[in-house]
């Protein structure tokens, strides 16, 4: 019921992971990011333990074939579900379940791995992976919302729109971006108008917050005196 990429920026180290879906709320359910260590999608009929557990099998140093084969080996319900994982060095792996509903499938290349199904076929995850090998070089959140978008172009998820979502995450646990569109009839051009939001002050403040490294910064002038330097450079 769903189409996901999950990916990495092998310059940044970024790691990301986007979803679009004829499903409330997708973004929920479906995507997992962590800095440092990896993203993962669990859809189809969704086992919601996949993606974090699929996390904390890589930080504790597996990699995300032996992760995956893992989870997927205990779950009783291995052949409705479609999941896929990538890790911080850009390997990653997939399952999609025999009795997950049509047109289902994976595709994967160079530090991305793309998975969906029900959708109109499998162009949908060919325009998704094409897209993003295509814009390499830009900013990963920018990659990930031209690669949904192309794949929504040549047709998404076969019973229409509704939600999508957006996580990518540098150093930290919690996402350095993390939007989501919960019910909307044009959920991906939603997402794209709140990321433009977002790049005009909610990235800039991000660099200010905690890391577990640094305790922050808790000037409030000093925040908002950078943050006006940032956008009137870049107005």
């Amino acid at each position: 019921m769903t189409w996901s990429v999950v990916a990495r920026d092998p310059v940044t180290g970024e790691l990301g992971a986007a979803v679009a879906s004829r499903f409330l709320a997708c973004g929920a359910l479906v995507p997992r990011v962590e800095g440092g260590v990896g993203a993962a999608c669990t859809q189809a009929l969704v086992n919601p333990f996949h993606a974090p557990d699929a996390l904390a099998r890589l930080r504790a140093g597996e990699a995300p074939e032996d992760a995956l084969a893992t989870l997927i080996a205990a779950d009783a319900g291995r052949a409705t579900r479609q999941v896929h994982v990538l890790g911080a060095d850009g390997r990653s792996a997939r399952h999609t379940g025999a009795e997950c509903v049509g047109w289902c499938g994976h595709l994967a290349g160079p530090d991305v791995s793309v998975a969906g199904n029900m959708l109109v076929g499998p162009e949908v995850l060919e325009a998704t992976l094409d897209a993003f090998l295509a814009t390499a070089g830009q900013p990963l959140a920018e990659r990930l919302l031209a690669a949904m978008e192309a794949g929504e172009a040549a047709g998404g998820d076969k019973r229409g729109r509704q939600a999508a979502a957006i996580q990518v995450a540098s150093r930290d646990p919690y996402p350095d971006l993390d939007l989501r569109v919960d019910d909307h009839p044009d959920p991906l051009a939603e997402l794209r108008r709140l990321h433009v939001v977002w790049r005009g002050y909610t990235r800039h403040f991000r660099r200010f917050l905690p890391g577990r490294d640094h305790p922050g910064v808790f000037d409030r002038s000093v925040i908002q005196a950078a943050i006006a330097a940032a956008q009137a450079e870049e107005a």
